[in-house]
């Protein structure tokens, strides 16, 4: 039997000399129909109205209340004369139950059938959910027959030699991810409630965020909150976008795009962003005497990003404004490191943001050549328009806004 999935955090304690073990509850660990029972008591008011609205025995949903206020570790109902009310930790607790349960769609579900179908849609085989859930492969096949009789609705289908989810199971699929996102929260909510400041925002980081802006808020927010968990992903804005959507990230820190990506995100600025032509320290453009022109631009071999790359739009409308046609681009990369090495090896040019760069230019490594400007760009957070952020995530955003703030201002 798998050990109960959960998380420790080790703290000493003030003023003694122990150790303080905050288990750090994962979500995985409730019981669907449980949460129904406690969602059932507050609509309800009492154990016997909520034993018939879910059709569990009166024992039944005592119980339920037992184990959830065993793994949340604080207390969910208060017993009086006119029924059950609930504390604080339930009304915390009761938004993202109801959400997740929206999520599920079907109170027939299992929180083990859900994660059989999470594993699946990340593993891509049924050997490698298997690794992944600890399960068997006959029991994670079992696990899946019964959910697709649950949900009523084919969720695996044979492809070849392999086996791929339905456009059904690859929406549930996201919907559950969502769904234990939600009671993640809510968990996270609660121990808060008990002075745990717990939790873990997940962030998507373009290219420009890893700069200074993501640095300087984790920075800072770790100095306040040492407990709270931060996972940065680096990629591209259409590598990071799927993650956003499926909840496996919280949040996009990059440039916006514009039109946006879709109605189910929502875009907020944070700052607007330059970019400017780089070159090595020393290159005849960065040595000249004056602003240097398109043609002396398209003169020298460039470093840019691929077609359809928002650096490469950029690139390509500052020729088209001046009536030119975009040079030739012998080197497509998108990577800052390895333009930067080239950079400092040859007389090319880039396009990318001073900031950057900023260590190579405050270094005199690389220098920025005067002459014609890209557009402007706005850098901002995306998020799931569904998204509902703790407290504790509120202050990242916060201390993100923060650092934007400090940004040096665009011309």
């Amino acid at each position: 039997m798998r050990p109960r999935a959960g998380r420790h955090n080790y703290k000493l304690c003030p003023g003694h000399n122990f150790l303080l073990i905050v288990v750090v509850m994962d979500p995985r660990a409730f019981n669907l129909r449980h949460l129904s029972a406690m969602a059932a008591i507050v609509r309800t008011g009492s154990i016997s109205a909520a034993a018939k609205a879910v059709n569990l025995t009166q024992p039944a949903i005592t119980q339920a209340v037992a184990k959830l206020e065993a793994l949340v570790g604080q207390r969910l109902f208060d017993r009086q004369p006119g029924g059950m009310a609930p504390t604080p930790a339930t009304l915390l607790l009761l938004p993202r139950v109801e959400a997740a349960r929206r999520l599920v769609g079907s109170p027939r579900v299992t929180m083990s059938q859900l994660h059989a179908l999470i594993a699946l849609a990340r593993a891509g085989s049924y050997a490698g959910a298997a690794v992944e859930t600890g399960l068997s492969e006959p029991s994670l096949h079992r696990a899946l027959a019964d959910l697709s009789v649950a949900l009523g609705a084919k969720l695996v289908e044979r492809r070849g030699r392999g086996i791929a989810l339905t456009v059904r199971g690859a929406a549930q699929a996201r919907n559950f991810r969502l769904a234990r996102a939600e009671l993640q929260s809510g968990l996270d909510e609660v121990a808060a409630l008990a002075g745990q400041e717990i939790g873990r925002i997940a962030i998507g980081a373009m290219p420009l965020s890893r700069a200074r802006l993501l640095p300087d808020a984790v920075v800072q927010f770790y100095a306040r909150h040492p407990d709270f968990d931060i996972a940065i992903v680096e990629g591209s804005h259409a590598e990071l976008l799927r993650p956003l959507r499926d909840g496996d990230l919280d949040l996009l820190v990059g440039a916006l795009r514009d039109p946006p990506p879709g109605d189910d995100v929502v875009q907020r600025p944070l700052f607007v962003d330059r970019p400017a032509v780089v070159a090595r320290a020393g290159h005849p453009l960065a040595l000249a005497q004056g602003p240097a022109d398109m043609a002396g631009l398209a003169a020298f071999p460039w470093i840019v990003a691929a077609p359809g790359a928002p650096l490469r739009n950029f690139w390509e409308v500052m020729f088209r404004d001046a009536g030119m046609a975009p040079p030739r681009v012998p080197i497509e990369c998108g990577s800052v490191i390895a333009i930067r090495q080239m950079l400092m090896q040859g007389n090319f040019l880039t396009l990318l943001s001073p900031d950057q760069l900023s260590v190579e230019l405050e270094a005199g490594w690389l220098a920025l050549v005067d002459g014609p400007r890209a557009p402007r760009r706005v850098i901002g957070v995306t998020t799931r328009r569904d998204w509902t952020p703790t407290p504790m995530q509120v202050r990242f955003l916060e201390m993100l806004d923060a650092a934007a703030a400090s940004a040096p201002a665009v011309s």
